[in-house]
């Protein structure tokens, strides 16, 4: 794998989301975020892209391989047989095709280790890429329900209307009274309450003075 492509796994891998988001606070995290995770998507591509690529060459490598291996055995009973006729001039050919064979398979088997070692490699470049992007998206989903919990409270938070009207009368109320009696509103709730209180002590009163007076009217008629 090239560098600037391991330089960009690596960027993506180390990248801390949620630090990203402390950060740029001010500047669009959300879309920042998204941005992030396109970006993982496309390293994604690039490293299943060449993944492909020496998958198929391993194939070929491999492939190649079995063939020379085929080649050489068919020559051995090739030789066999042309030494068995008297033909050694036959005989020395298939000996120098096999020499030949000998000489490449090291180099082969040699290069199908790399491949199958940059196959393993990009393997785990691609579940390690997909773990950190479903960080990636869990993150951006914690913060889009964050954000809407963060506006449903400061909704909720909010006065109604009707309530809005109701605070601005009562305040308009509280200022006119503190003109016309100065008393704060605190001193006006207490002398509503013992208004009140006075209200519901006449109010006894009357009540007792009524059940004397039909006492009275009942005695009277006895």
């Amino acid at each position: 794998m090239s560098d600037s492509l391991k330089t960009r796994v690596g960027r993506v891998i180390a990248g801390g989301v949620h630090a990203l988001v402390d950060r740029l606070e001010d500047q669009a995290p959300e879309a920042f975020m998204e941005q992030s995770l396109r970006d993982a998507d496309a390293v994604i591509d690039d490293v299943r892209h060449e993944l492909g690529l020496v998958s198929a060459n391993r194939h070929l490598a491999q492939q190649q391989h079995a063939g020379l291996n085929r080649q050489h055995e068919e020559l051995a009973a090739q030789v066999d047989e042309a030494l068995g006729q008297g033909r050694e001039d036959l005989a020395r050919a298939g000996v120098a095709r096999q020499l030949d064979i000998e000489a490449q398979l090291p180099v082969l088997e040699s290069a199908l280790a790399e491949l199958a070692r940059q196959e393993s490699e990009l393997q785990g470049y691609v579940v390690a890429l997909l773990a950190k992007k479903r960080e990636m998206a869990d993150a951006l989903a914690d913060y889009r329900r964050s954000r809407l919990a963060a506006v449903s409270a400061a909704a909720s938070a909010q006065p109604s209307g009707a309530q809005r009207r109701m605070d601005a009368v009562t305040g308009s109320f509280d200022r006119l009274y503190q003109r016309q009696t100065g008393l704060g509103v605190a001193r006006r709730a207490g002398s509503l309450q013992q208004a009140a209180q006075l209200r519901e002590l006449e109010d006894l009163v009357r009540e007792n003075k009524i059940a004397e007076r039909m006492a009275q009217l009942k005695a009277g008629k006895a």
